[in-house]
């Protein structure tokens, strides 16, 4: 399965339905079933301190060190000034991202959380898991 690694709380917000696009400086070919893992790395210090941020999540436990969901990718959008424009009227949207013109919008659907959270160690881009 095609899986990519986040940090916290971006992850959980993906897992929540409460991000619907990850934003990314890189841009991917790939399209169809994408699994999210929350990495272990703890959430930086302005992230917590962001309480808007924060407060989208309150009361959910996170899974650092777990695959929990899976989506769908279904396109990856350059972003342009009229884009990011776009996004900022999606308020919860945009304070859930990094939208800057020159970077990428993936496009995230029929998100799905998996009852049994996947121990797995994550890595950088798109990775394969194999279950062992």
């Amino acid at each position: 399965m095609k899986v990519l690694s986040l940090t916290e709380p971006y992850a959980t917000l993906i897992k929540e339905g409460k991000k619907k696009i990850e934003t990314r400086s890189w841009k991917t070919n790939y399209r169809g079933v994408l699994y999210i893992h929350a990495s272990r790395t703890k959430i930086k210090k302005e992230d917590r301190e962001n309480q808007e941020l924060m407060n989208l999540l309150k009361d959910i436990p996170f899974n650092y060190g777990h695959i929990i969901c899976k989506c769908n990718l279904v396109n990856c959008v350059y972003m342009t000034k009229t884009y990011v424009n776009e996004i900022k009227k999606n308020h919860q949207e945009f304070i859930c991202g990094e939208y800057r013109e020159g970077r990428y919008a993936w496009i995230l659907e029929n998100i799905e959380i998996l009852k049994v959270p996947i121990l797995a160690k994550g890595h950088l881009g798109i990775w394969n898991y194999v279950e062992k």
